[in-house]
This record gives structure tokens, sequence and C-alpha cells, in this order.
């Protein structure tokens, strides 16, 4: 168990982009995006597929993720690629995944 003590020595700057992390995968829609990519790099079009909404909504919703610095992107021909860009996020998404992601 944890002591008052040992809460205190996790650097502030650490607990804010949890937390900023967090609020940001909250949202329905970006949740479901972030169970779709998991481990896979998975343009946006497959995105838009999987998930099941316009691609002018996925596109604001990935513009977030991004600027949170969940996801990264890379870009091939005239496709965008997103994939989760920080291992620990993608522990996180996974754990996620697991207990709540249910495949259909």
């Amino acid at each position: 168990m944890e002591t008052p003590e040992t809460l205190t020595r996790y650097a502030d700057a650490d607990v804010e982009k949890a937390a900023r992390c967090l609020k940001a995968m909250s949202h329905p829609l970006r949740l479901k995006i972030l169970c779709v990519l998991g481990s896979r790099a998975i343009s946006v079009q497959e995105i838009v597929e999987q998930v099941g909404t316009s691609q002018s909504n996925i596109s604001q919703h990935l513009a977030i993720l991004r600027e949170k610095a969940i996801l990264g992107y890379k870009k091939e021909a005239n496709r965008v690629y997103y994939y989760i860009d920080d291992p620990r996020m993608l522990q996180l998404i996974k754990m996620m995944r697991d207990i709540f992601c249910t495949q259909q």
C-alpha cells in the first residue's frame, strides 16, 4: 500500500501528463479509435471504416490524440497512418482493451 510520502515522490509533470492523456482518452469515440489501433499503424480510411463515423469527425479526434502525444503518424504516398506513439500508453490501452473493448 502506498503511503502519503510515496505519493509525493511522483513528479508533478508526470501526473499532469497522465491527467491530460486520460482526459483525452475519456471520450467514447477516441477510446474506440484507440481500441481499434492497438499496436498497429492504421490508415485514416481504415479507422473510419472500423469506427463507423465520418472522416472529418475521425480527423478531429485524431488531432486531439496527436496533440496530447498519444498518437504518432506517418505519411506514405497519399495515406496517413496513425499509431500509439508511447509504449506506456500502448500498455495502458492494451489493459483497457482487455477489460473494456470486446470484439463484436
